[in-house]
């Protein structure tokens, strides 16, 4: 197990370091600049379209629930444990290269998740699938990049991620109100089973509830802690650019160094807010709008919260907690995880606050589960699975939560980050060379300046056609997007 354990931490340090953190930069620049910053300046028009957003023609998902499940994914346990196992092993100044990623990352998810929609299939359950497998086998005509893909995607959130989810919900329990990881493992498994054995849509009803309160709650509890201590806060965020940019070496993390600040924040940040990994735009794809770039730009504001609101409050409140809690470059990652802020947040409300974390982190990890289970079950459908491969990919979800809560925390990470960055890189090359499609999307959007919101995607009014849609989903001539059982050849053989 030693052994397996250095392989994957191995790989891991080398996908992130030549092919990951260069390819998120240049992808991030990119399109912040072919888009003209789009991530600054379109957050009227992201009110105004989830405003309009509503259940889609014959019972589709509208854009709000599609942008729920994205969100119930995003924020989990990479805004509680991700980001203290970023502190601990990179320091205060990791948050800062997450924040640089999250905002050049906004542009890089409404690329991938217009692209979704601008390819996406109707499904014999009337709801849409769509995601990176599809535009790279429609848009580069490699069906066999695209089942690479899916096949990693179906690792990572079929599997890895649930067993992170798990793991992080047991650590709670277990350090904060000595429930016995067993007895953890066979509620949740039992809990996700009565959820997921349903379907996408029961899991588009239920994180259309609990997504939005759970972030807002969570927030809160950690706004709370930042007005209380709202002097020390600047000297928080100084101590965040300091370490930087390897300014003061007392605030380098177990891994020490600007270089393990980077690659640390790059790693639990991408972790965190999903930018380029090709795993929101699965979700993206489900909605039923009338303008691909409406999603985009939904999904990118999914970015924004994950990490430049959830993800800064949790690192300002452990480090506002001070020494008795997390010091820098002695906080090992094995002491991190959630427990780290839930004890964070008790050392400045009070042990009051210990039950109430228990049941947040527990929400914010299951609903990444629900949004998990359905990221992966669209990719089965794209090999073809059918509906037994979807049944296989809901046991397959329960099973692995059933193993993730009893596993090792630091195996159960390194592996997620492992199919991580292997899905990352698949789809960064795609949008690479498809992401033209993307902002012009954009571009014809932004035609409808005054209402933009009422915007209608027709390919005759297009400069270029993008290669290979499928026939019928979004209309020819000006009429209004399809609906999917409005639509011929469901399984996209057109």
């Amino acid at each position: 197990m030693e052994a397996f354990d250095h392989l994957v931490t191995g790989a891991n340090e080398y996908l992130t370091e030549w092919g990951l953190v260069p390819l998120l930069a240049v992808c991030g620049l990119l399109f912040t600049l072919r888009t003209r910053g789009m991530q600054f300046r379109s957050a009227r028009t992201m009110v105004r379209v989830i405003g309009r957003s509503r259940s889609g023609q014959e019972g589709g998902i509208s854009s709000f629930q599609a942008f729920c499940i994205s969100l119930a994914s995003r924020v989990g346990t990479g805004n509680i444990a991700g980001v203290a196992i970023a502190l601990a092993l990179g320091g205060p100044g990791a948050i800062f290269w997450m924040w640089v990623m999250a905002l050049l990352g906004m542009a890089t998810a409404f690329a991938e998740a217009t692209l979704a929609q601008i390819y996406k299939q109707p499904n014999d359950d009337n709801t849409f699938r769509g995601g990176p497998a599809y535009y790279i086998q429609r848009g580069l005509g490699s069906r066999p990049a695209g089942m690479v893909f899916a096949v990693c995607l179906i690792f990572a959130f079929g599997m890895a991620f649930n067993m992170v989810q798990a793991n992080t919900i047991a650590d709670v329990l277990s350090s904060g109100h000595r429930v016995s990881p067993t007895v953890t493992a066979l509620g949740l498994a039992a809990l996700t089973a009565v959820i997921v054995l349903g379907g996408i849509r029961s899991v588009a009803r239920v994180t259309e509830l609990i997504a939005p309160l759970m972030a807002l709650a969570y927030f809160l509890l950690a706004l709370a802690v930042i007005v209380v201590r709202a002097p020390e806060v600047p000297g928080a965020i100084a101590d965040i650019l300091r370490g930087a940019f390897g300014l003061d070496q007392a605030l380098a993390g177990t891994a020490g160094g600007m270089a393990a600040a980077l690659m640390n924040g790059v790693k639990r940040g991408m972790f965190s807010n999903e930018a380029g990994m090709g795993s929101a735009p699965n979700a993206a794809a489900t909605a039923t709008v009338s303008h691909p770039a409406h999603q985009g730009i939904v999904q990118a504001t999914g970015v924004f919260v994950d990490t430049i609101i959830v993800c800064t409050a949790t690192a300002v409140m452990i480090l506002l907690a001070g020494p008795s809690v997390y010091v820098p470059g002695q906080t090992t990652r094995d002491q991190a995880g959630a427990s780290l802020t839930q004890t964070a947040l008790a050392s400045e409300l009070g042990t009051w606050v210990v039950p109430v974390m228990s049941v947040l982190i527990f929400v914010f990890a299951f609903s990444s589960v629900l949004g998990n289970s359905t990221y992966a079950e669209v990719n089965m459908d794209f090999l073809g699975g059918g509906r037994l491969g979807r049944i296989g990919i809901r046991l397959l979800v329960v099973v692995s939560v059933l193993i993730g809560a009893l596993a090792k925390l630091g195996t159960v990470w390194d592996l997620a980050d492992l199919a991580m960055s292997l899905m990352a890189l698949i789809n960064l090359v795609a949008l690479l060379f498809l992401g033209k499609y993307a902002v012009q999307a954009l571009r014809d959007l932004e035609r409808h300046e005054q209402r933009p919101e009422d915007a209608r995607y027709v390919l005759d009014e297009l400069p270029v056609r993008p290669r290979g849609i499928v026939e019928g989903v979004w209309p020819e001539h000006g009429a209004t997007a399809a609906a999917p059982s409005a639509v011929q050849d469901p399984h996209g053989k057109s």
